[in-house]
């Protein structure tokens, strides 16, 4: 039962992904405000359809954390499934992200029309100095910045090692972070085809404050409140051989 339901929501996924991107090329003439107003809705259809289809739903914990004013989220990444409820939940926002999802038909076509800053994870200081001066441009225009600083999605009961461009950008801009945890993993695994009914719980963190801070400051404080969240959500302290593995170059 669980396969013919994760079917049916990826065949109408997939449907869904085809118009709204189609829908984004046509909307690129228009101001980036009315494309992501359009667009995002494809992440509202699509939470619903999990709902329908999965059994997935959600909870929010620190809606009032979110401030009016553009600042840089910095997620717990886990699952696909965050990629579409911070569409939902928090305002205007474009997206760091590696280039090569850009390449992909009609899925990088919808992401192209949401402004994201694309980076090649392989150009080191250059895709950095991307981030930042990109970074400054967006958040100037009005939009919240998406960062994922794990770089890729961590199992559950791991967590990643944090790159440094999301703190970077904070503490050259001097916008606040704001830090987010959830525990989607649960019901829909990194690369999993089968999704699991589960109400996914989603944490989101007082703006952390970034004056009289370096970039390894900010990691640092993002880091200790997300491990400490992710004890909280998921009943064990998330192992940190992820991170002893990527430093010593074994990943």
């Amino acid at each position: 039962m669980l396969f013919i339901r994760s079917l049916l929501f990826s065949c109408t996924q997939l449907i869904t992904t085809v118009i709204f991107s189609l829908l984004g090329v046509l909307l690129w003439p228009l101001s980036f405000k009315w494309r992501y107003k359009v667009v995002s809705q494809w992440a509202s259809l699509n939470l619903w359809l999990l709902k329908v289809f999965c059994g997935i739903s959600f909870s929010v914990e620190g809606y009032e954390n979110i401030p009016d004013e553009p600042c840089i989220i910095m997620c717990k990444h886990q699952s696909a499934w965050e990629t579409l409820a911070l569409q939902v939940i928090f305002p205007q926002q474009v997206w760091v992200l590696k280039r090569e999802l850009l390449w992909i038909p009609f899925f990088g076509w919808g992401l192209a029309a949401l402004n994201p800053i694309a980076i090649d994870r392989g150009a080191g200081r250059k895709a950095l100095n991307q981030v930042v001066e990109q970074g400054k441009d967006r958040l100037a225009s009005g939009s919240f910045i998406v960062i994922f600083p794990e770089g890729t999605r961590i199992p559950t009961g791991q967590i990643g090692r944090f790159g440094i461009g999301g703190a970077k950008l904070a503490v050259d801009t001097n916008v606040g972070v704001i830090p987010v945890a959830h525990d989607a993993g649960k019901a829909w695994p990194k690369n999993s085809f089968i999704k699991t009914p589960a109400e996914i719980k989603m944490v989101i963190g007082e703006k952390i404050e970034v004056q009289n801070m370096t970039a390894g400051d900010v990691n640092k404080r993002v880091y200790q409140w997300m491990e400490s969240k992710m004890t909280q959500l998921e009943g064990v302290q998330p192992d940190r051989s992820t991170v002893m593995e990527n430093k010593h170059g074994k990943n």
